[in-house]
């Protein structure tokens, strides 16, 4: 059954550049010679390892539990010897402890314990136990919002994909249809809702018609627009609810999960699989053979480039994320995370590399900002050092980081990372 979706007013129609691999199914990649698990790729503490170098582990077994109540469990990909924990880059600055291991190819592998009975609690306990988190990129760990401070009565799986050249959910939908529904029951049982919505943008009619009709499932149809895919947005969107400067989504009844997280859960709890791997979409006019890839935790991004035939001879950016909010790249000695939906490779036509000018008070950041806020003011601000103005002035507390401010910008202006400077620095005085 479908739901009637109200349309936010701002944000920005790109040119989606879906087709590249839309049409790909969905494959397995082969398990590379040695795999490198972040410690560290969810919202919260890193979890704490249980191994030790020399080890032999298994394909699913726990190598790092989580720290805390906001953290995740960590579990190998591949079956073999752990030959080092050491410090590793992350895409987006900073570093973490990893856990190298040495595959074996033997892909020994190891479950979690079937479950005796489903009910909420157990469905909670098994997610916090995979190590499931959202996978849509922020990485927050689900068992925690399983667990919300307010009542809840409406679950939202995002399905809106509206990150250009990313199609991993798309062909997730396609392809796992009654399994992502399945999660999402499991997910709604462990909130007590009844009230289940796919939302997903109108340029997926194939997944559409995919969901239509699945018992217990509402699918909202969402109008193709930049950034619909954030919570705030989807949730309007959805149930005409608006979430206010400060609050979360569950503070206006709503919880919003990915469809692959759903998908993650229903693993869990229905086949014991703890989240060991994810699928990814490896695209751009840079790449030879773009393609939608179910990868192993902790493969390098050089490995699955090879694996899509390498990049073009024009190759010129490349890109952990979609192209909005993804993280630009100095080389590809990194590793793959729960949370990475994508990795692109630009050529230089596609990747803008003008060097940013003056501001001409144009305004067109402000009238595209889905937060209604001043860009251009923070920027101004943020590079005075006057960052408590670039809080009370410009808002840049509410700032989403979508990306649309720099976007439109004529001036090729460093605003997305002018905000997250400001953000950082008043963390900083905090």
């Amino acid at each position: 059954m479908k739901i009637k979706t109200k349309f936010f007013c701002r944000g920005v129609h790109i040119d989606d550049k879906k087709s590249l691999s839309a049409g790909c199914p969905i494959r397995d990649v082969a398990a590379p010679d040695s795999v490198a698990i972040a410690l560290s790729q969810h919202i919260g503490k890193p979890a704490k390892p249980v191994v030790a170098v020399g080890d032999a582990v298994e394909r699913g077994a726990l190598i790092a539990e989580a720290d805390g109540a906001v953290s995740a469990n960590v579990f190998a990909s591949v079956s073999g010897k752990v030959i080092a924990i050491e410090r590793r880059p992350l895409p987006r600055g900073g570093e973490t402890d990893c856990i190298v291991i040495e595959n074996d190819g033997e892909n020994r592998e190891v479950s979690l314990k079937p479950l005796e009975e489903i009910t909420p609690d157990s469905v909670r306990e098994r997610v916090r136990e995979a190590g499931i988190v959202g996978m849509g990129g922020a990485g927050f760990p689900t068992a925690v919002k399983l667990s919300p401070k307010t009542p809840v009565d409406t679950l939202i799986v995002n399905g809106a994909e509206c990150e250009p050249y990313l199609t991993c959910d798309h062909r997730l939908m396609i392809e796992k249809t009654d399994e992502i529904a399945e999660g999402a029951k499991l997910l709604a049982l462990a909130l007590g809702v009844e009230r289940v919505i796919v939302a997903i943008e109108l340029n997926k009619p194939d997944a559409i018609a995919k969901f239509d009709g699945v018992d217990g499932v509402l699918v909202a149809e969402l109008r193709k627009r930049y950034p619909m895919g954030s919570e705030k947005h989807l949730i309007y969107s959805c149930t005409g609810r608006r979430v206010p400067p400060g609050k979360l989504p569950a503070d206006v009844g709503v919880i919003v999960e990915n469809v692959a997280t759903a998908l993650a859960v229903y693993e869990a709890v229905k086949l014991g699989k703890p989240l060991v791997d994810r699928v990814m979409t490896v695209s751009g006019e840079g790449v030879k053979e773009p393609a939608n890839l179910r990868v192993p935790l902790g493969t390098s991004y050089r490995y699955l480039l090879d694996v899509c035939g390498g990049e073009t001879d024009d190759a010129s950016t490349y890109i952990a994320g979609g192209p909005m909010m993804g993280a630009t790249l100095l080389s590809t000695d990194f590793h793959t995370r729960k949370t990475d939906s994508g990795l692109l490779v630009l050529t230089a036509r596609q990747a803008s590399i003008a060097a940013p000018t003056a501001c001409i008070h144009c305004g067109r950041c402000a009238e595209v900002c889905p937060m209604h806020l001043l860009p251009m003011d923070i920027d101004f601000y943020t590079l005075a050092g006057d960052y408590d103005m670039a809080r009370d002035r410009g808002g840049v507390l509410n700032c989403i980081e979508c990306g649309t401010c720099a976007y439109v910008c004529p001036a090729n202006r460093a605003l997305v990372q002018s905000i997250q400077m400001c953000k950082q620095k008043l963390r900083e005085k905090r």
